[in-house]
């Protein structure tokens, strides 16, 4: 048997005419495959593959399913690149998932072919941290075990095209990843983060733990107070380690790598519209590697089925667009 061994079309059609003479005069199918040097089932399968075809029917129907696949491969490569060029410091296994929402079947070696073929940046590879432990050998972090046990909130910096600066109040839930909110202001005070705080325990819950740094806006008596007072218990990390609050330094890291660091605001106005349009996308869009690349918004943490949608109607404009911002 030559097992292994690759056939031309024009092979396999010469092969199954040999057969059916073979067959015509009485041979046995077992018989002619051994003669043949195949399998029955290789036997079987070219039949249905190219049984009653003439060697140049055989050609044109490679022809076409080599158009085929380029079509696909052309229009894949044309998506890649464009999602590439919008997502700047996505990777190409973020994208995969992306294009998985949007109907391709791929996996992300074939993204990843494509990432490298068409020359686009592959993230470096982030070294491995240690845990921080104390002398007792506990964790410092309260590792969260649910929505609404640890939250936490830090503040990020940034400047208009004038040069003017702007604080951010960043907030999350560390178990969902979901940014609770973002708050843009020239200028924020504790009534500022209280006001943000009210609101967003109305709307969202209120947790058990809220996680920040030594800033006076989040150790002013008031706001512990009031904290105290709702039944939130403080986690304050150690002066100078922000690897404590890592949940929302590793948001704050995206931030600024996704946007503040590829944007100019004229204006305070820009700023808040462009941030808060980020948000949104980051919550029901951008894939998170730690939630198996769904996007942390809890409606959006679901399977995205690989389906019915055709190459040609995912090759369309930007998803941002749709989304109710």
């Amino acid at each position: 048997m030559s097992r292994g061994k690759k056939f031309t079309a024009e092979q396999i059609i010469g092969k199954l005419r040999e057969a059916e003479v073979e067959l015509a005069r009485g041979k046995t199918v077992p018989e002619v495959v051994r003669k043949l040097g195949v399998t029955e089932q290789t036997y079987y399968r070219w039949k249905r593959e190219y049984g009653g075809l003439r060697t140049d029917q055989a050609k044109r129907l490679k022809d076409l399913e080599k158009a085929c696949v380029a079509d696909d491969e052309l229009q894949l490569v044309k998506r890649i690149v464009w999602m590439a060029s919008e997502y700047g410091r996505y990777g190409y296994r973020r994208i995969t998932a992306l294009l998985r929402a949007e109907g391709w079947c791929v996996n992300h070696k074939r993204v990843e072919r494509i990432w490298r073929q068409e020359g686009l940046k592959v993230p470096a590879k982030q070294p491995k941290r240690r845990r921080l432990w104390l002398g007792d050998g506990s964790c410092v972090r309260l590792r969260p075990t649910h929505r609404n046990h640890v939250w936490s909130y830090d503040f990020v910096m940034d400047r208009t095209a004038d040069g003017r600066s702007f604080r951010m109040l960043t907030i999350v839930d560390e178990f969902t990843r979901e940014c609770l909110a973002i708050d843009v202001s020239r200028k924020m005070t504790s009534e500022d983060v209280l006001e943000r705080l009210s609101d967003l325990f109305v709307r969202k819950g209120v947790p058990a733990h809220i996680r920040s740094d030594n800033g006076s806006e989040f150790t002013a008596k008031r706001v512990r107070e009031w904290l105290e007072r709702v039944g939130v218990k403080t986690l304050y990390i150690e002066p100078g380690s922000p690897r404590e609050n890592g949940y929302v330094e590793s948001f704050n890291g995206k931030l600024r790598d996704e946007l503040l660091g590829r944007e100019v605001f004229d204006t305070i106005m820009e700023a808040k519209v462009l941030i808060e349009r980020w948000r949104n996308a980051y919550n029901t869009v951008r894939p998170h590697s730690s939630l198996g690349y769904h996007p942390p918004a809890s409606e959006s943490r679901r399977p995205c089925p690989l389906a019915s949608a055709t190459p040609q109607q995912a090759d369309r404009g930007d998803p941002l667009a749709e989304l109710p911002w």
